[in-house]
């Protein structure tokens, strides 16, 4: 389809980059009220749900998945519940494995390729509540997931009509290489320092899996996704891992309406991030790139930000 022409108009201070993520990320709030539902996934972890309803009872369901280190509390997926319960859809904001502030039970956790999560999500969804609508929208790293998710199957859930990918790194070594760079190190060691943490509660219960050296052995987040990411969820390496889980590869094959918004001032995105010839070879994949908005940074009025309202708006043109 066409490149998507953006009609994002952020606040004066909003238009650097590094201040709408910023801010983004550790100033705002949303007041939303959730209900928390635990699932059994098949190899006997599990997943924490956090619902979200519209004040009548609706058929349509958007799931929401968070990023990198994030969960089912952070503003930038209750915004998008909070306004999709407004309008009368359910919501639900997926906690990966170890997300929701308990360690998982298996030595995995979660990734940007684990796409067999998402499925036992939306089949509990199914099999559990009677949505006949379903709308996924993923940030960042669970953006990256969604994409994987709807092109590496020959074919999807009837009730899955539409999905919405957030400032997506569709090129997962791309994007490792921007993280790695000076302009990004107070993100980058933002980001190791908690996955580092959480790796060391989980070396306490995995001694075989993982020692102490290898824990000192991280000094920065290639490290990590070497020790433990690849190790752990069955790949060679941190760029075997990255290589097979971009979802770069699987956008032409995706069969639903799907909207990518990427922000061009995003300083987590290279130019493989912005999948223009990708977007014009398939008819169901929308491409919009914003000027500003930084990483998840799309600020707007009245606390609803700009890629919240798209997402709505795209799901309503769609039908």
């Amino acid at each position: 389809m066409p490149i998507i022409e953006p009609t994002y108009k952020p606040p004066f201070y909003f238009k650097n980059g590094f201040v709408s993520t910023v801010y983004s990320g550790l100033a705002r709030r949303v007041s939303l009220k959730q209900e928390r539902e635990r699932i059994t996934l098949n190899d006997g972890d599990f997943l924490d749900l956090d619902w979200s309803y519209s004040k009548e009872k609706s058929n349509k369901l958007i799931v929401l998945l968070h990023g990198l280190e994030g969960h089912g509390q952070r503003p930038y997926v209750t915004g998008t519940a909070k306004l999709f319960n407004t309008k009368g859809i359910d919501a639900v904001c997926v906690n990966f494995r170890g997300c929701s502030g308990e360690d998982n039970l298996k030595y995995r956790s979660y990734h940007s390729g684990a796409t067999e999560d998402l499925e036992a999500v939306i089949e509990h969804v199914i099999s559990s509540k009677h949505y006949t609508e379903i709308y996924l929208k993923g940030i960042s790293l669970g953006a990256n997931l969604i994409l994987k998710y709807l092109g590496e199957r020959n074919t999807i859930h009837n009730q899955i009509k539409a999905a919405i990918a957030i400032s997506v790194p569709c090129d997962l070594y791309g994007s490792s290489k921007e993280l790695h760079k000076i302009k990004n190190k107070l993100y980058h060691d933002r980001f190791k320092k908690h996955l580092v943490g959480r790796l060391k509660i989980k070396q306490q219960k995995f001694e075989k899996n993982l020692s102490i050296e290898d824990i000192k052995s991280i000094k920065t987040l290639l490290d990590f996704d070497d020790v433990y990411t690849s190790k752990a969820h069955g790949f060679t390496d941190a760029l075997d891992y990255y290589e097979k889980c971009s979802s770069l590869q699987f956008l032409n094959k995706i069969k639903i309406p799907t909207l990518i918004i990427n922000a061009l001032n995003d300083s987590f995105l290279p130019p493989e991030c912005y999948p223009v010839k990708e977007a014009k070879e398939n008819s169901n994949l929308f491409l919009e790139m914003p000027k500003y908005g930084g990483h998840v940074g799309f600020v707007d009025k009245r606390n609803v930000y700009y890629n919240e309202k798209r997402a709505l708006e795209f799901i309503e043109e769609s039908f």
